[in-house]
C-alpha cells in the first residue's frame, strides 16, 4: 500500500517535473551553503578563545589517503592560513574578513532558499487548479442520478471545503517536502562526517520521537473525516434554509431551524477543538524531543571529548550542535507536514469519492451518427430508481416526427421521468428508447441533446445578462444562422417568446444582469427567457416539463403563446398538469402508476369516460 507522501508526489507531481527539479536543486545548494556559513563559526570561536594551533602546519590533501585524514588535513591547512593572516594583519582583521564571508555565504544561501521557493509556487497553484478542474469536470460528467442521491450541501463541502483543506495542508506540505528532506539528509551527513560515534547514539534515539508523532498523526486523520462531514451538513443546512426561507418564516419555523443549526456547529466545534489541539500537539513536542536530544548529545559528546581517544575537539563540537540543532526545526516542520497530510488526506479521500464515481451513463465506444427524420420510440421501457420501486413499466410509444404528444396524469405517475430517459439523463433497465430505429444509447450523448431543447417547470436561469443566458445553449463563436449577427438572432428567438417587449424595458435591455437564478425577473419573465434560449437553438425534438403550470393566468396566456409559436414544425413532448394547454395535442397519454393506461386526441379520451375525463372534470 502507498503511503500518503508517495501517493501525493505520485498524484499530483509529474507534470511539474522540471519546475520540482529546479526546486530540489535550489534547496540543496541553500542547504550546502548553510553548511558553509555554519562552518566560520569554528575559526571565529578558536581565535576568540586562543584555541589556534600555532604549531600547526600546511599538508597537501593530494598526499593523505581516508577520509577523516583528509578532513584533518584541510583543517590544518585552515588553521595554518589562519595563522599566517593573523601575524600579518592582527586578530581583528581576519575576524572582519570571517564576518563578511558568513555574510557573503548567509546571502547566497538566503538567494538559492527564494529561488527554490519561486519554482515551488508554480507547482503549488498548479496541483491545486489542477484538482478543482478535475472534480468541476467530473461534476459536470456525473449523471442526474448521482445528484438525486447525493446532498447538495455535501457536493459544495467537497468543492469548497475539502479543496481548501487540500490547499492548506498538503499543498503547504509539498513545500517541506522537497526541502526539508534534503537539508536533513546533507546535515546528517555531515555529522557522520564530524563523528560517526555521535551521530550514530542519536540516530538510535530517533525512533521513539517519531512513533510519538506517528501516533497522534493516524488519530488525527480520523478526526479530520469526521469534521469534514460535519462541515458538509452544515452547508447543506444553509442551502436548504435559503432555498426555503419563504416557507420559515411563514411557519414561524424559525426557533426549529435554530436549534438544530446550533446543534451542528456545536458539534463541529467540539470536534474541530479536538482536531486543532493535536494538530497543534505538533510544535511543542517535537521542540520538547529534540531539546531532551541536545542535553542526551551534551552528555555523550562531553564523554567522548573528554576521553583519551577523542575524535572530535570542543570547537568542532559546537559546530556539530549548531548542525544538529538545524536538523531540528526542518524536523519540526516535517512534523507538522506529517499532521498537515493527514488532515488533508481526509478531505482528499472526500474528493476522490466524487472524482471515482462511476457513470452509468456509459458514452458508445464507436458512437453513430444522429440522424432524425421519422420517429422518436418507447420500446417496452421500463425504469426504476431504486431496485424495489419500479416507476415506468413496460411503456410503448411511438412519437412521429412534427407531432405533438402530451403526458398526463397524477403525481409520481412517471411522466418526468419518462422525459428525462430521451436525452439519456437516465438509462432504462429494460427496453430501449429509440430514434428511427436507433437505440440512443448508440449515439454520443453529446450529438443526441444537440437535437433537444428542454424547457422546465422552474426556469433554470444564471446570474448573467440576457443576452448570455438566450445564447447559453448555442455556440456564438459560429455563425449565426440565416446569414445575420447573433444578436439579430436573438431579438428574434425573443420575439417568437414574448419576451422582447420586457427586456427592452430592462435598465440595460439584453445587457442586464438578471441575478441570482434570475431573481429580479418574474416568474414569467423568467420562463419566456427559456423558451427563447430553446427558440435560438432550434431544436427538432422539444421537451416541455410543466412549462405553464407555476404562471398566473396572465403570464399562462403568454408563455402558452410563446410556446405554440415554439412547437410549430417541432416533435414535442409536453408533460402538463394543466389540461387546458394540451387540448390540441396529436396524442395524448394518460399515465397511472408507471404505465400508459389511455392514449388518444382530447375528444377521444373524454368519449371514453375514463381516467381523463375525471382528470378534466377534476379541474373544472
Amino acid at each position: 500500500m502507498k503511503t500518503p507522501i508517495v501517493h501525493i508526489l505520485r498524484r499530483f507531481v509529474p507534470p511539474y517535473k522540471g519546475q520540482m527539479a529546479l526546486n530540489i536543486l535550489f534547496n540543496l545548494l541553500s542547504t550546502i551553503l548553510s553548511l558553509f556559513s555554519f562552518a566560520a563559526i569554528i575559526p571565529v570561536l578558536r581565535i576568540l578563545f586562543g584555541l589556534t594551533a600555532a604549531d600547526a602546519q600546511w599538508t597537501d590533501p593530494a598526499s593523505v589517503s581516508g577520509l577523516q585524514d583528509y578532513i584533518a588535513a584541510w583543517r590544518s591547512n585552515l588553521y595554518y592560513l589562519l595563522n599566517e593572516q593573523i601575524a600579518i594583519h592582527g586578530a581583528s582583521y581576519v575576524l572582519l574578513m570571517l564576518g563578511l564571508f558568513l555574510i557573503l555565504m548567509t546571502g547566497l544561501k538566503c538567494a538559492t532558499a527564494w529561488l527554490a521557493n519561486y519554482f515551488m509556487v508554480p507547482i503549488r497553484t498548479g496541483v491545486l487548479r489542477d484538482l478543482r478542474k478535475q472534480l468541476y469536470d467530473k461534476i459536470l460528467s456525473l449523471p442526474m442520478g448521482y445528484f438525486t442521491e447525493a446532498r447538495r450541501g455535501d457536493v459544495i463541502s467537497r468543492m469548497t471545503n475539502d479543496v481548501n483543506e487540500v490547499e492548506a495542508s498538503i499543498m503547504s506540505a509539498l513545500d517541506i517536502l522537497f526541502k526539508d528532506p534534503i537539508m536533513i539528509l546533507v546535515y546528517l551527513i555531515t555529522m557522520f562526517v564530524i563523528s560517526w560515534q555521535l551521530t550514530l547514539f542519536v540516530l538510535l534515539l530517533m525512533p521513539i520521537a517519531i512513533f510519538l508523532i506517528g501516533r497522534i498523526g493516524r488519530s488525527l486523520k480520523r478526526a479530520s473525516t469526521k469534521g469534514q462531514e460535519q462541515n458538509a451538513e452544515i452547508l447543506s443546512s444553509i442551502d436548504e434554509t435559503l432555498l426555503g426561507l419563504r416557507v420559515v418564516k411563514g411557519f414561524n419555523a424559525q426557533d426549529k431551524l435554530r436549534s438544530r443549526f446550533d446543534q451542528l456547529i456545536n458539534a463541529t466545534r467540539t470536534t474541530f477543538n479536538r482536531i486543532n489541539r493535536r494538530y497543534y500537539l505538533a510544535h511543542p513536542l517535537s521542540e520538547f524531543l529534540g531539546t531532551a536530544l541536545i542535553a542526551v548529545i551534551l552528555w555523550f559528546g562531553g564523554l567522548l571529548i573528554l576521553g583519551e581517544h577523542s575524535t572530535i575537539d570542543a570547537s568542532t563540537f559546537i559546530y556539530y550542535l549548531v548542525i544538529f540543532y538545524s536538523i531540528i526545526n526542518p524536523s519540526k516542520d516535517l512534523s507538522k507536514a506529517s499532521y498537515g497530510i493527514r488532515r488533508g488526506m481526509a478531505s482528499l479521500e472526500r474528493i476522490d469519492a466524487v472524482l471515482q464515481t462511476q457513470s452509468d451513463i456509459i458514452e458508445p465506444a464507436q458512437p453513430i451518427a444522429v440522424t432524425f427524420d421519422k420517429e422518436l420510440r418507447f420500446d417496452h421501457v421500463s425504469f426504476r430508481y431504486q431496485p424495489e420501486r419500479e416507476v415506468l413499466s413496460d411503456i410503448c410509444l411511438q412519437i412521429e416526427k412534427g407531432k405533438t404528444v402530451a403526458l398526463v396524469g397524477q403525481s409520481g405517475s412517471g411522466k418526468t421521468t419518462m422525459t428525462d430517459l430521451v436525452p439519456r439523463f437516465y438509462d432504462p433497465q429494460q427496453g430501449a428508447v429509440t430514434i428511427d430505429g436507433t437505440d440512443i444509447r448508440c449515439f454520443a450523448t453529446r450529438d443526441l441533446r444537440e437535437l433537444m431543447g428542454i424547457v422546465c417547470q422552474e426556469p433554470i436561469l444564471f446570474n448573467d445578462t440576457v443576452y448570455n443566458n438566450i445564447t447559453f445553449g448555442v455556440d456564438t463563436s459560429q455563425p449565426a444562422p440565416n446569414g445575420g449577427t447573433w444578436e439579430q438572432a436573438v431579438e428574434q428567438a425573443a420575439r417568437i417568446a414574448n419576451a422582447h417587449s420586457f427586456i427592452t424595458d430592462l435598465p440595460e435591455g439584453y445587457q442586464t444582469v438578471i441575478g441570482d437564478r434570475g431573481s429580479r425577473l418574474s416568474g414569467g419573465q423568467r420562463q419566456r427567457l427559456s423558451i427563447a434560449r430553446a427558440v435560438l437553438k432550434n431544436p427538432p425534438i422539444l421537451i416541455l416539463d410543466e412549462a405553464t403550470s407555476a404562471l398566473d393566468s396572465e403570464s399562462e396566456k403568454l408563455v402558452q403563446q410563446a410556446l405554440e409559436h415554439l412547437m410549430q414544425d417541432r416533435t414535442t413532448l409536453v408533460v402538463a398538469h394543466r389540461l387546458s394547454t394540451i387540448k390540441h395535442a396529436d396524442l395524448i397519454c394518460v399515465m397511472h402508476e408507471g404505465r400508459i393506461v389511455e392514449r388518444g386526441t382530447h375528444d377521444q379520451l373524454l368519449a371514453l369516460g375514463g381516467y381523463y375525463t375525471k382528470l378534466v372534470e377534476m379541474q373544472q
